[in-house]
């Protein structure tokens, strides 16, 4: 990659996005709220993929940092039509996760440019952490 390619990649970032999710709070609030919280929050795709093993807890608060680093990275935050489950995380082949949005925030996604998103998700026991990039096709002024 030539360094030109590189500053013309950097220059069609729109936002960086940035979330940390406490996995102890996270658990209390799925153990109080249950199912309601969990249909809230995820679509059942996320739900599906989390699994029921011993990490779930672990994977739904990556996928909901994620979903709070979107929005951030959009600027929108939630309510003014926005539904959490129009930020879907979804894994690839590979695990990796990737960001399909709907209804509302699609539409802004796309109003905004954005055309890709890279997306970077970990968590341990005691915290989830994400990171998203809005790219857009053109150069940012």
């Amino acid at each position: 990659m030539t360094e030109e390619t590189q500053i013309l990649n950097f220059q069609n970032v729109l936002a960086h996005g940035v979330d940390v999710v406490d996995t102890a709070e996270f658990a209390r609030l799925i153990n109080r709220q249950a199912s309601e919280f969990l249909d809230r929050y995820f679509t059942a795709t996320e739900l599906f993929s989390a699994g029921v093993g011993g990490d779930r807890v672990e994977k739904l608060a990556s996928r909901f940092a994620v979903k709070e680093a979107v929005l951030k990275a959009l600027g929108t935050g939630w309510g003014d039509g926005i539904a959490f489950t129009d930020v879907e995380v979804v894994s690839q082949w590979s695990g990796a996760p990737s960001i399909v949005l709907h209804r509302r925030l699609a539409a802004i996604a796309s109003e905004r440019g954005v055309v890709h998103w890279l997306v970077s998700a970990s968590h341990t026991s005691g915290i989830s952490i994400a990171s998203v990039i809005a790219l857009t096709s053109s150069i940012q002024n």
